[in-house]
């Protein structure tokens, strides 16, 4: 009897852990696509290269870390900073967005999927030739 009380609430504590992991693993996963897409923008020489590389970096990272975002990834890499003048602070932004499924775990109240947004900025060398 006790066991038929207590069953669907430990079933859905598993589920709702397997939710909270999921989302967790996936946000780590996108902070670092994010982080590595502005990174490697910013060693770019020029805005072309760098938005390219970006998005490059940020599927290498996502595929590495075993993140399946499908058709829901969107990279974003803002290159306006390489418009500024030698000399002048500059900045590469990188936002990277993915959706996570839940698809799998049928439950009552769980959404079937959650979007994990992560932004990174990093400076461009303003001494450096931006071409």
């Amino acid at each position: 009897m006790e066991i038929a009380i207590l069953a669907p609430a430990f079933l859905m504590l598993i589920v709702l852990a397997a939710v909270a992991g999921r989302t967790a693993i996936a946000q780590n996963a996108v902070d670092l696509a994010a982080h590595e897409a502005a990174r490697t923008a910013s060693l770019a020489r020029t805005a072309t290269t760098a938005e390219t590389e970006g998005e490059a970096a940020a599927n290498a990272t996502l595929d590495a870390q075993g993140l399946d975002c499908g058709d829901s990834l969107a990279v974003a890499v803002d290159t306006s900073g390489f418009g500024a003048e030698l000399g002048e602070p500059a900045t590469v932004t990188a936002t990277v967005s993915c959706t996570v499924s839940f698809a799998d775990l049928v439950m009552p109240g769980i959404p079937g999927a959650k979007t994990v947004v992560a932004t990174y900025v990093s400076p461009l060398d303003r001494y450096r030739s931006r071409g």
